[in-house]
């Protein structure tokens, strides 16, 4: 006789053969201030889908889809805007990296590589390093050479009692200025609020703030193929809104400040010691 036994676990953990097939929206705005009109709208849906092959491989992909485009022709097509093979591991008990190659956000293709050293409960040092060239689909097929070389490093800080995040990066961005970067995160049952400055050779001084907010259902059902909405969608707000200064690129279709670079459960801390923002079902069968 079979029977089932139902059990409770982040959305993060036992992952190994799952599809998750996703959709979010990606919105833009521009102040313009020309012809009787003060801002340009750009907004896509961002289907994607993403194999969790097993030992911390997985396969990711996101397309952009033009709903609303008063950016111009070049931001009118269909078009794949990542595809990343990913690999996350652990060294010994307190350094965690992840490497990734592929297609990338912000129009990079290459090979990236982000590491956490974990000191304390409270403190730890990250890395980013990245080797990348142009590539688009904007409009007809656009490379450049895989020779742009990007790191940037610094601490973070988690204070517990508040849950509050603090870090400082600094180091080469991608269109080879040199910068740092400081935010500052509140997190809250299912949003994040942050501000963050930064400083560049190329931009000078800028600051803004974001918002991270974790989209529901949070209570799902485990399935070999889960079907949902994008995990969570992400506002920026820059006061200088300059393109070309302290511009990183993303390798993960879902990649946030909230959930940071890993696994959750990948030597968890900061954020992963907070209560999950997803609870699966998972159902287990078994003969009698």
């Amino acid at each position: 006789m079979l029977f089932c036994i139902p059990s409770y676990l982040s959305a993060q953990d036992n992952k190994s053969g799952t599809v998750d097939i996703f959709m979010g929206v990606d919105f833009n705005y521009r102040d313009i201030y020309f012809n009787n009109r003060v801002y340009d709208i750009l907004i896509n849906l961002t289907p994607g889908v993403r194999w969790n092959m097993g030992h911390r491989w997985e396969v990711a992909a996101q397309a952009l889809v033009p709903v609303v485009n008063q950016y111009g022709d070049r931001y009118k097509n269909v078009r794949l805007n990542m595809a990343v093979l990913s690999k996350q591991l652990a060294v010994g008990q307190h350094w965690k990296m992840k490497v990734t190659g592929g297609l990338f956000g912000a129009e990079r293709y290459g090979l990236d590589m982000k590491n956490m050293f974990i000191l304390n409960r409270w403190l730890a040092m990250t890395a980013q390093v990245g080797l990348t060239g142009y590539c688009s689909m904007a409009s007809g097929w656009e490379a450049s050479t895989m020779e742009r070389l990007t790191a940037q490093a610094g601490p973070e800080i988690y204070l517990h009692r508040w849950n509050t995040q603090i870090s400082v990066r600094g180091g080469r961005y991608v269109y080879g200025d040199y910068g740092v970067v400081g935010e500052g995160y509140r997190h809250f049952k299912h949003v994040s609020v942050g501000v963050y400055a930064s400083y560049s050779d190329k931009g000078k001084e800028d600051a803004g703030f974001k918002v991270i907010v974790m989209l529901p259902p949070y209570k799902r059902t485990a399935r070999k193929v889960n079907i949902r909405p994008a995990s969570n969608f992400r506002l920026t707000y820059s006061v200088e809104a300059e393109t070309y200064a302290n511009r990183t690129y993303f390798t993960d279709p879902e990649q946030n400040e909230r959930t940071g670079w890993f696994d959750r459960n990948l030597l968890p801390w900061g954020t992963d010691t907070m209560s999950p923002d997803f609870i699966v079902k998972e159902r287990k069968e078994e003969e009698k």
